[in-house]
């Protein structure tokens, strides 16, 4: 599984909560997480003998010979479960990616949400979005899943990669566990291993302290946090990205076949 995040913002050295960026010129923050998972397939195309008929996520898609992203139907229970429309990326790293949540487009879309909202998802798949956190742990309890963040300001780019990151369930509060960092961007979302996922209106924090509404966005704060990416749109402040503009997306993948 990868995610990719892509920054971009005004001169001067960047904090991406606590990970320092090279100079970038641009004013405008981009974040993307992408995960590369597997599908198998929508019903009308069995009779083409697809390897993955009801495929699991975008990379089994990708093995079933979709080219080009877009939206597109995935069985995250398999046969007997229902079609879940999702947005696969076929272009980025390879291919194969389940954008789980698209982020700083425009900010028209509100992250200050309940935990409902975050448990179902919202938003709209062609602009800003999130996913859901049980279809997000649905996908990430599957097999091995990698996770990738990459930040991009015109020609400059960083990243950070994980080689373990998982959602719990809901009675586990979605609890985040990520480790194996590489890269060049920083590791902070190790800071946010093992913690709880908070929202406006429920806060698992063991420490009593509410981040989610202090900081605004649904997240697996700390006390409160390192990265912060469903916070408010457009923040400036020592907490925040300067200029956090921009797009998060996340996107899902077995690492075995990506």
């Amino acid at each position: 599984m990868l995610i990719k995040v892509l920054l971009g913002t005004q001169k001067s050295a960047i904090k991406w909560p606590t990970l320092v960026f090279p100079a970038f010129n641009s004013a405008i923050i981009q974040l993307f997480l992408y995960f590369c998972l597997h599908f198998q397939v929508r019903p009308g195309k069995e009779k083409r003998k697809l390897r993955f008929p009801f495929p699991t996520e975008c990379s089994q898609e990708l093995l079933n010979g979709a080219l080009h992203s877009g939206e597109l139907d995935i069985y995250p229970q398999g046969r007997e479960g229902r079609a879940v429309r999702v947005y696969c990326d076929m272009e980025t790293d390879g291919g194969g990616w389940t954008v789980r949540q698209t982020r700083r487009m425009n900010g028209k879309t509100d992250f200050f949400r309940t935990w409902s909202e975050y448990k179902a998802g919202f938003g709209n798949l062609s602009e800003e979005f999130w996913l859901g956190n049980e279809l997000l742990h649905n996908l990430t309890n599957v097999g091995p899943v990698s996770l990738r963040v990459d930040m991009r300001s015109g020609n400059h780019t960083v990243y950070a990669h994980y080689t373990n990151f998982s959602v719990d369930s809901e009675t586990r509060h979605y609890t985040l566990t990520v480790s194996g960092y590489t890269g060049t961007a920083g590791d902070s979302m190790r800071y946010h291993n093992g913690r709880p996922f908070s929202t406006r209106d429920k806060n698992p924090d063991p420490m009593g302290i509410h981040c989610a509404k202090a900081y605004m966005g649904g997240w697996w704060y700390k006390n409160c946090y390192k990265v912060n990416l469903n916070g408010l749109y457009g923040i400036n402040s020592n907490n925040q990205c300067k200029s956090c503009l921009g797009c998060l997306v996340l996107h899902l993948s077995h690492q075995q076949s990506c």
